[in-house]
């Protein structure tokens, strides 16, 4: 049974424990959903609803909970984040859909993309995502993807409950500005299977302006055309058995002059500016929109604004209001060929329950539209690959102990690993502790692993494990929240302690940086970093020299006990054992930052600018017994690419 948290109240003030699924009093497994009432169907006017030719499936699984998406689009104009956006997302607001959604797809244009912003976004996550994220995770939404092109950002977020069910996560971009080669105009998309339901977002900003409607639809047949998803399911955008398609579209109002188009608005007529939509007139005389639908524009016109206020534009431009952020969506019919899912009839229904914009926020020249959707599945696959069971308490480091029964169609890796998370994490990598699922067997298909006592977080709290997998590089099994209960460990007393742990603060204000597609769950302390988000930059071999009071103090120890490696990759060999907090290198290495030799390349931003591997061991070996992880067989990503990868 999935968590039911009292309404307006984020997770950290209640923590019910939900059902299990065969599991015993004392132990957790993976929830599962719970049934909900769903809204009656929003009605759309004649003038944006499409054709009667479009298809809407009846629920054929009568106990299907719903699966409620909100889909939120905003040309942010590369304004500065607002404090909050808890009423955007509706969140906590006191409705029937309050903390409703179970999976929330974002999609923000013209984030500034200045140089100097996006190398430090490079660097760390952009200051929107992180917003995103510090507003979502106390509702236990985890960031599933992201994908960013320039100033086009798409994040895609999911309650952690849900993770287990969620498969084949790829992103895509498409530029189209300047002929293809700039990414100020274009596409971005997240693709998935959510409880066996091939599902794809797709946000783009199209190019401005009255008389560019054609180049709009040109622009978007390129995207639809250009972006291709490997893999045995969809692999065109349209191949999806739902398709949401959103963002700053740019379409505008016809024939009708300034004046009357602010009458309209001003005396709540805007029916009549509906039949001169140009998004409106296109549905009903271009193919490519064939299909989709649209929820009634009962919001005023989102553009143009003047910043800081809810006034038109009252510049020398005077542009005309324009519906420019839309939301449609558009549903595989069954006579288009077969359903990537492998079902052929009444595979889902959708019903809009809400589609508005919010006028409250006045950081940008355009105003946030949002909406909302309840799924209906006709079935649900709804089995996880791999099924954890915790005790509900941790009172003592030997009770640390995990067993997980893995399913026999599900491809392990021996790079998979089960990380201890706290509740309202906002990521797959913001564990506190992990340990590498070793596949110890303990009675069948039933395997058991164990977190050593310094990796585990003193004190008390709420807590969650999650096994994820590098294949699918999602978490596929997840426990219900227990709770831990270690007592504190005593200050260090001697000046060595002391200067020690100076010395580990230290280390944790570096910053971390990881190679592409690593397997390495990337281990360190439980503190959050910015630099731990999952936008990472990739670049391979580079290492931060130590500060220089780090130096003199490794000088002035004659014999130090032992040397550390500075974020290297996990030591594996140990069996069993967690690597959340270790930090100590490796037996036999050369130097106290020896790494394995890479190719130096480029930030893909600057061309002159290279990071260049810093090898202060002399080019030492890595020992008799190790050798260097091997690459990605992927290939390098793009830094507008914002991957879940460490």
């Amino acid at each position: 049974m999935r968590p039911q948290y009292p309404r307006n109240q984020a997770p950290e003030t209640a923590l019910p424990r939900p059902g299990t699924q065969g599991a015993g009093p004392s132990a957790h497994l993976s929830p599962s959903p719970q049934p909900r009432e769903t809204p009656a169907p929003v009605t759309a006017s004649p003038s944006t609803s499409t054709s009667s030719s479009c298809w809407s499936a009846q629920p054929t699984c009568k106990s299907d909970p719903g699966f409620w998406i909100t889909v939120v689009t905003w040309n942010v104009g590369t304004a500065m984040p607002p404090d909050d956006v808890t009423s955007l997302l509706h969140l906590g607001s006191g409705g029937d859909d309050s903390d409703g959604a179970d999976m929330i797809a974002i999609g923000l244009q013209e984030v500034n993309s200045m140089i100097n912003k996006r190398l430090k976004d490079a660097l760390f996550t952009d200051q929107w995502s992180e917003l995103f994220m510090d507003a979502l995770a106390p509702f236990n939404f985890v960031l599933v993807s992201t994908v960013r092109m320039q100033g086009v950002i798409l994040l895609l977020f999911a309650k952690y409950y849900h993770l287990p069910f969620l498969r084949d996560v790829q992103t895509d971009c498409t530029r189209t500005g300047l002929g293809g080669y700039w990414g100020n105009k274009g596409g971005v998309s997240v693709r998935l299977a959510a409880f066996g339901h091939m599902l794809c977002f797709l946000n783009c900003h199209l190019p401005a302006h009255m008389d560019k409607a054609e180049q709009r639809k040109d622009n978007f047949q390129t995207i639809l055309s250009l972006q291709q998803f490997p893999g045995p399911g969809a692999h065109g955008i349209l191949d999806h058995d739902l398709v949401f398609w959103f963002g700053d579209l740019n379409f505008r109002i016809e024939s009708y002059d300034l004046h009357f188009v602010k009458f309209a608005i001003d005396s709540d007529q805007l029916h009549q500016l509906w039949e001169k939509d140009q998004l409106n007139m296109a549905k009903n005389t271009w193919p490519i929109l064939k299909g989709f639908q649209e929820g009634p524009l009962n919001f005023a016109p989102t553009f143009k604004f003047d910043v800081g206020t809810n006034k038109y534009d009252t510049s020398a431009k005077k542009r005309k209001p324009a519906w420019t952020d839309r939301i449609l969506w558009k549903v595989k019919a069954p006579g288009v060929g077969p359903s990537p899912s492998g079902r052929e009839s009444h595979r889902l229904q959708v019903t809009q329950h809400s589609y508005d914009s919010h006028m409250e926020y006045t950081v940008s020249d355009h105003k946030p539209v949002a909406a909302q959707f309840v799924l209906q599945f006709a079935y649900r696959d709804d089995v996880p690959l791999v099924r954890l069971e915790v005790a509900d308490e941790w009172v003592r480091p030997e009770q640390a102990v995990v067993r997980y029964r893995i399913e026999t169609v599900f491809a392990r890796s021996s790079w998979d690993w089960i990380g201890l998370y706290r509740v309202g994490f906002r990521h797959c990598k913001d564990y506190v502790a992990y340990v590498w699922a070793k596949h110890e067997d303990v009675d069948g298909n039933i395997y058991q692993v164990t977190f050593s006592e310094e990796s585990l977080p003193k004190g008390h709290g709420d807590f969650i494990l999650g096994y994820y997998s590098h294949t699918h590089s999602i978490l596929i099994g997840v426990t219900e929240p227990f709770q831990i209960s270690l007592p504190t460990s005593e200050p260090a007393s001697s000046s060595t302690d002391s200067s020690s742990a100076s010395s580990e603060d230290e280390d944790d204000s570096t910053l971390e940086l990881l190679a592409p597609k690593s397997r390495s769950p990337s281990p360190g302390k439980s503190k959050r970093h910015r630099s731990r988000s999952p936008g990472l930059a990739r670049f391979p071999g580079l290492v931060l020299r130590p500060s220089s009071r780090e130096r003199r103090g490794a000088s002035r120890s004659p014999s130090p006990p032992s040397r550390r490696l500075l974020r290297g990759a996990p030591d594996r060999s140990n069996d069993g054992g967690s690597r959340g907090s270790s930090e100590e290198g490796p037996s036999g290495l050369p130097g106290p930052w020896a790494f394995p030799p890479s190719v130096p390349r480029s930030l893909g931003l600057l061309p002159a600018l290279r990071l260049e591997t810093v090898d202060p061991g002399g080019g030492g070996s890595w020992g008799p017994n190790r050798e260097a992880p091997a690459p990605s067989s992927q290939g390098r990503q793009g830094l507008e690419e914002g991957g879940l990868g460490p």
